[in-house]
């Protein structure tokens, strides 16, 4: 075994008449990295130290979806501009996430993780000190900037510590924290904010936020930089330019109409800089994802299924809480309990889905789990003045096992799918496409709900997700035999 000390400067007589100072945090992490990576659970203990920083990044992404009207006043602006508050930072998060996730491959993960970590601090005082409108959306999407570096890391941190045939297991603790975070934080947000108002949740989320930065220091390993690779800034932008192009039309049309020139222009560019990325992946010699990921079939269609469940998912999702007021006349206290059904669903079946998967196989659990979502838009669909609220709770646990089931499959499929050397840009891949799915969803479902009602809405969500069947339906299961070498 490699001597712990061996990296240190030396000490003493032998180091000469120079006297060494080594900082104090170098020693403390080389102790705490001594006892831990000699230990069997190591694996473990980066999987809770990076979903401990995961959780207190993206717990607050949605957390105002209960309570707009009220935060709306108190700043003097309206619900329509404050929905910034909540698509600002999806948006943000899921253009940055395969720039930074490329960005982990080569710069190493563990320090944009942390990076991503420190600025999650100050982006949640920064919300807590808001002023307006104006800086509450500003500051809370570069936060979702912070969120982006933290979730590809972190996911390539736990890809590289675990066998591939193990991923699915910690891919369904990871789907737990990744998803349920932000639900968690739109269920438990509403108590907090009639209690004691929407600030206090950004106070509280600077400590936690920093005692997960001190424990990610000490714990998480450094990863291999590729050092002779540049980073494909070209590539970058103009995959940045299609998503933001598209998901920008997606977020106006609805306010501007369908037919206006911005929509239409949007529209146009998103295929044309699509069409840019492409060519220019093609030609690069470190591509910032290289396009024959996109012709293997357990990466094309495992992100596909992920994004189609996810729009149906987070746009039923937010949908939940004004259907509950408009059909039973609840407040954000007693929405805010009832919705919490859902992440404790997705929270009790995403970890024990990722152990079922390794014996029934990832497409399997791709397929139930899509069809738990389908039935879920049905359920929500049948909603009525004459319905009770058991038939919302229902739907909410339905959709919330269904993810739970397919999440940590879809995952694990996807990082199987592809080298070490990319696992960020791998992860951030499927972070992307989720990010379109859930803007995506939240506004077609939103405005189908407005124009025509709650039920065409779920319809809505429902045929969207027969899609993730389909494609669920053409993922491969995974090699489970110890001829698979694990990546260390």
């Amino acid at each position: 075994m490699r001597d712990p000390g061996e990296d240190l400067p030396t000490l003493g007589p032998a180091a000469g008449d120079e006297v060494i100072v080594v900082p104090w945090s170098l020693l403390f992490r080389q102790r705490v990295a001594t006892r831990l990576e000699g230990s069997e659970r190591y694996r473990w203990w980066v999987l809770w130290t990076v979903l401990a920083g995961l959780f207190s990044v993206n717990f607050t992404f949605t957390v105002f979806a209960v309570a707009l009207p009220r935060i709306a006043r108190e700043l003097g602006t309206t619900e329509n501009t404050l929905t910034w508050v909540i698509t600002g930072p999806m948006l943000a998060f899921g253009v940055a996430a395969p720039a930074l996730g490329r960005a982990g491959d080569v710069w190493g993960h563990r320090r944009v993780y942390l990076l991503g970590m420190a600025g999650a601090v100050v982006g949640a005082a920064l919300s807590a000190a808001a002023w307006s409108a104006g800086s509450l959306i500003a500051f809370r999407t570069v936060n979702a900037l912070e969120g982006a570096a933290t979730g590809a890391a972190s996911m390539a941190l736990i890809f590289r510590v675990f066998h591939p045939r193990d991923r699915v297991k910690a891919m369904g603790w990871w789907s737990l924290v990744g998803a349920g975070g932000p639900v968690i934080g739109v269920a438990v947000g509403g108590l907090v904010i009639q209690a004691v108002g929407w600030r206090w949740i950004f106070v509280a989320q600077v400590p936690i936020t920093l005692a997960a930065l001190l424990l990610a220091a000490a714990v998480l390993p450094e990863t291999d930089r590729i050092r002779e690779v540049k980073f494909d800034a070209a590539g970058a932008m103009l995959l940045a330019g299609a998503v933001t192009s598209f998901l920008f039309a997606i977020n106006r049309g609805p306010e501007w109409g369908w037919s206006s020139v911005g929509v239409i222009a949007a529209f146009v560019a998103a295929p044309a800089l699509a069409v840019a990325f492409v060519v220019v992946e093609r030609r690069a010699d470190d591509p910032l994802l290289p396009i024959e990921y996109l012709r293997r079939r357990n990466f094309a269609f495992p992100i596909g299924a992920q994004a189609l469940a996810n729009f149906a998912y987070m746009g039923g999702f937010i949908l939940a809480p004004s259907l509950l007021t408009h059909f039973f006349g609840y407040d954000e206290a007693r929405i805010g309990l009832i919705v919490l059904t859902r992440p404790l669903a997705f929270s009790i079946m995403a970890p024990i889905a990722g152990y079922v998967a390794v014996r029934v196989g990832e497409r399997i659990s791709a397929v139930v789990g899509s069809l738990a979502v389908v039935g879920s838009m049905v359920l929500f669909a049948g909603v009525s003045g004459n319905s009770t609220d058991a038939l919302v709770i229902g739907a909410l646990v339905l959709s919330g096992v269904g993810l739970g089931i397919s999440s940590p499959s879809i995952a694990a499929s996807v990082a199987n799918s592809v080298d070490e050397a990319s696992l960020g840009i791998a992860s951030a891949a499927q972070q992307l496409m989720t990010q379109v799915g859930v803007v995506t969803g939240i506004q077609l479902m939103r405005t189908v709900q407005t124009t025509v009602s709650y039920r065409a809405a779920y319809l809505l969500g429902g045929v969207v997700a027969v899609g993730a069947v389909v494609c669920g339906a053409f993922v491969q299961n995974a090699a489970r035999d110890e001829r698979v070498v694990a990546i260390r």
